[in-house]
């Protein structure tokens, strides 16, 4: 069986709090583990209404605290928005705090428009520019390879499991030169999905701590009893992506039957081209969609997401999903 992990947002809910939306997520990443899932990662998001995993490290070190076992990690950090000498510090105390069970996954987007530059004091432009500089830079403070003039402490020789996370080219090529597992956004942004994979699996070449290419796809999961339940759990995430690309985001609203009829054709059309990541409908339904995308990317592992407007929704999806694909 394909091992399978989650991807959280922190999701807040329409009329819920930031309390009520820490709760859900302690409680699905403790599900995730009891479940059997490898990894529960948290995606740094600054200045959304609907998502408050923007302090990552500080969420996933309360998730190491409620859980024993699953690997915790980032989906990413958003290194832009961050000095490499930061993050080696902050992963490397959350190495220590939960060793063994440490994933930093890196991103180059900053999580948030134009406005977030002036928050954060930083050239975002410039600071994605740097990307590559900036991860090399911080593999060298957690490995000490090669030597730098400054250590961190915490950070240096921490057992972190570093990823680059991409939805383009740029992301794939960098993993592949290196030698850094590979993680695709696919869940949202699936246009240059095999493309990428072709290029981190043909350009790849062996690090000192991956030999061959590892790659991980995300896809939205929403599995319940029925399809026609599914369907309704998923509108809730089907109308975030709408407001989000309409310039609207705000927080997780309740489901809407029948919400993809009501919809004008260039939304339908955007959702259509986002399913083909997706799986949505009983387990039957979600265990050949998930088939059908590993034999389409050849992917090592699988990362779920998809919020629902009940928390105990989602936690029965991964129990359903589980199921479904260990049969």
């Amino acid at each position: 069986m394909i091992p399978l992990s989650v991807l959280d947002l922190v999701p807040v809910r329409e009329g819920g709090t930031l309390e009520q939306a820490f709760a859900a997520t302690t409680a699905l990443a403790q599900a995730a583990e009891r479940l059997g899932y490898r990894r529960f990662w948290v995606a740094e998001h600054h200045a959304m209404d609907g998502i408050a995993g923007g302090a990552t490290s500080v969420v996933l070190a309360h998730l190491g605290n409620a859980t024993r076992t699953i690997r915790i990690g980032s989906g990413g950090i958003m290194l832009p928005n961050h000095t490499p000498f930061q993050i080696a510090e902050q992963f490397g105390t959350l190495a220590a705090l939960f060793p063994g069970r440490v994933d930093l996954g890196l991103g180059r987007a900053p999580g948030a428009g134009p406005e977030l530059q002036r928050a954060l004091r930083k050239d975002l432009h410039r600071a994605a520019e740097m990307f590559p500089q900036d991860v090399a830079e911080l593999r060298a403070l957690l490995t000490g390879e090669p030597a730098l003039a400054i250590r961190a402490t915490p950070g240096h020789g921490a057992e972190v499991e570093m990823w680059m996370l991409g939805s383009s080219l740029f992301g794939a090529r960098l993993a592949a030169v290196m030698g850094l597992p590979y993680a695709f956004a696919s869940h949202f942004a699936p246009d240059h999905l095999d493309a990428a994979l072709a290029l981190y699996r043909r350009e790849f070449e062996p690090s000192a701590t991956l030999d061959r290419p590892h790659v991980m796809v995300a896809m939205s999961v929403t599995c319940a009893p029925s399809d026609e339940e599914a369907e309704l759990l998923a509108s809730s995430q089907a109308q975030s992506f709408v407001r989000l690309r309409s310039g609207n985001p705000g927080k997780l609203p309740p489901p809407i039957a029948s919400y993809r009829e009501s919809l004008p054709a260039p939304a339908q059309a955007m959702l259509a081209h986002l399913g083909q990541a997706a799986a949505v409908g009983s387990p039957a339904t979600v265990r050949d969609a998930v088939l059908r995308f590993r034999e389409r990317t050849g992917a090592d592992e699988i990362i779920v997401a998809g919020a629902t407007y009940d928390p105990e929704a989602r936690i029965r999806s991964l129990d359903l999903t589980m199921q479904a694909l260990a049969e």
